[in-house]
């Protein structure tokens, strides 16, 4: 493989990986659009009076933008090689596993054994000596995670519009913590969903299906994982959580025929159904919305959390010195490394 070897601050090397991945995803969708589209791979958009039909799958493009960006931060920093290829293998295979869903329809418990099983090759960059609780935990965090940001999903631009914003709140708490390392990774992922969100937000010409939303947790378990920045992650995820976890608690105690979808009213309108499950989105819909503004309001409370993240970054010198936090990071260490 071409290395360079240069002196370029990690700053500019993610700058620029993020730039190539933007770049290369920009010109490929309009031509994936057309192949998807040539080839069947389509779906209604069921929030639009119309039903127009759109392509579906498009997250291959996310996928591509983010491989390109990777490749460019092994050749420009060669001494990052293992831990990038290391995740760039774990996204790949979370890709693939986003695509056989796309096409086949995976139950969710082949899902969750399949990201699991996607998640392993974490485990070969994990710290050294860490107990064998912490290296199952890598692959458990990973089918999580991954199914988070797959579950907020459904209306135009909601899914990359998130992917964007979390993954701008991580590049930014990596460098006020001088993780330049992994912004590599966020920079990365982050240039790809910038150029697709211009597709997929409303109206959208593409959907990301399971390939794009799968792989942006993925990429977010791997640089809370590697950047040790679990429980920032944690707080700008807690959309995607408190979503799962209407869900769960919704559809638990529902059966099937219940369930409702999201409804339009006369004037082009996002309508909450009286019986369903309970999602943020359902939660959003307390009147009815356009399906845009609705869109907005989700990301707006991605922002906040977004922000929360980089705040908690920020003072985690000052949280850290207490002497009561420092015992439970002293029991935290004692379970990663003792047992």
């Amino acid at each position: 493989m071409l290395y360079v070897d240069s002196n370029i601050p990690l700053s500019i090397i993610a700058l620029i990986c993020g730039l190539i991945s933007w770049i290369f995803t920009r010109w490929l969708m309009p031509h994936l659009i057309r192949r998807l589209e040539k080839a069947n791979i389509v779906g209604k958009d069921i929030h639009k009076s119309s039903k127009p039909i759109i392509a579906e799958m498009g997250g291959l493009g996310i996928l591509f933008g983010f491989i390109l960006g990777i490749f460019m931060g092994i050749i420009l920093h060669p001494e990052l090689d293992y831990e990038l290829s290391v995740v760039l293998v774990v996204i790949l295979l979370v890709g693939m596993i986003g695509i056989v869903d796309d096409l086949l329809a995976l139950k969710s418990k082949e899902k969750l054994i399949l990201l699991f099983i996607a998640g392993l090759p974490l485990i070969w960059i994990a710290p050294p000596e860490v107990s064998i609780i912490y290296m199952m935990s890598i692959p458990i965090i990973v089918s999580i995670t991954s199914n988070l940001t797959n579950m907020l999903a459904g209306l135009n631009g909601i899914e990359s519009g998130l992917g964007v914003i979390s993954m701008t709140s991580l590049t930014i708490c990596c460098i006020i913590l001088g993780k330049y390392d992994v912004t590599i990774l966020s920079m990365s992922m982050l240039g790809a969903l910038i150029a697709f969100l211009h597709f997929n937000k409303a109206p959208a010409k593409v959907f990301p299906g399971d390939t794009g939303t799968l792989i942006i947790g993925a990429n977010i378990a791997a640089i809370a994982l590697i950047g040790r920045i679990k429980l920032v992650a944690l707080i700008i995820m807690l959309p995607n959580i408190i979503d799962a976890t209407l869900k769960f608690y919704s559809a638990g105690v529902m059966n099937r025929s219940e369930q409702q979808p999201t409804q339009l009213n006369e004037n082009e309108e996002l309508v909450k159904p009286e019986k369903g499950f309970k999602s943020l989105i359902r939660l959003v819909l307390r009147r009815p919305i356009k399906e845009s503004n609705a869109v907005k309001i989700i990301w707006i409370i991605g922002i906040v959390f977004g922000i929360l993240g980089i705040i908690l970054t920020i003072y985690m010198p000052i949280i850290t010195g207490n002497a009561s936090i420092e015992r439970i990071l002293m029991l935290k260490d004692h379970l990663y490394y003792n047992i």
